[in-house]
């Protein structure tokens, strides 16, 4: 699974446009609070990490359902909460892609 921002992938023909596709993600634990800041902007930075992968996954899966091989202009939104929650929503095109011929 070929997986882009841009809106076509180099060296590869657009076959079909399948449909719009979405990941989305929320981290399940409430990060801990900490009196080093170093150590709580470690916790977000993994949290984000983690829970961005989990929306990349359920991404990947939506598009394989439509029978693509690749996601274009793909765009990752990542919010973090008053509460600390870090919610992930990842959104691209599901498409059929193609070597192209040299």
């Amino acid at each position: 699974m070929i997986l882009t921002t841009t809106n076509s992938v180099e060296d590869y023909k657009i076959l079909e446009y399948r449909g719009i596709v979405s990941g989305t993600a929320v981290n399940i634990q409430k990060m801990k609070m900490t009196f080093s800041m170093e150590k709580y902007y470690a916790a977000i930075s993994e949290s984000i990490s983690e829970v961005k992968e989990k929306a990349f996954t359920q991404l990947k899966e939506n598009a394989e359902k439509l029978n693509a091989n690749a996601v274009v202009g793909i765009n990752v939104d990542i919010e973090l909460t008053a509460s600390n929650y870090v919610t992930v929503a990842i959104t691209g095109t599901a498409v059929s892609i193609i070597k192209k011929r040299e």
